[in-house]
């Protein structure tokens, strides 16, 4: 018993001029070419996304940070100018945004963890392309 026949699979070019095949070979590579390309921006375009959710976030705790710096020192201040209540109301203030500022420094760091600015799909299927429209030394 025998497989099929692997001629079967390719197109009748029996009769077709050369300058024709390889004009439409020309045509599919570049439309090749155009549709990697284009998969390639999409895939940088999403990567780049979640790096700007990132940085907004660490830009979220450097301004959280911020606050607590300019907070403590009021509170401090306060309490070594009072020793009074309104010191301490003053400290809680800043330890609420010192917990901000943590929190939002943790997320945004894990975020940017998962940022690959490799296009995975791009590089996976030009490794598909034949060796034939490879130039060759």
């Amino acid at each position: 018993m025998t497989g099929p026949d692997p001629r079967e699979d390719r197109p009748d070019v029996e009769g077709t001029p050369v300058g024709e095949l390889i004009g439409e070979v020309s045509r599919d590579l570049s439309t090749l070419v155009r549709q990697e390309l284009a998969l390639a921006r999409a895939e940088l375009t999403a990567e780049a996304k979640k790096a700007g959710v990132g940085a907004g976030m660490l830009g979220g705790a450097g301004y959280a940070g911020h606050l607590t710096v300019l907070s403590l020192s009021l509170a401090l201040w306060a309490g070594l100018a009072s020793a009074i209540r309104a010191g301490w109301a003053a400290l809680v203030v800043a330890a609420i945004w010192a917990v901000v500022a943590a929190v939002l420094f943790v997320v945004g760091r894990g975020r940017l963890k998962g940022v690959d600015p490799k296009p995975e799909r791009t590089v996976e299927t030009l490794q598909r392309v034949p060796d034939a429209v490879t130039p060759r030394s």
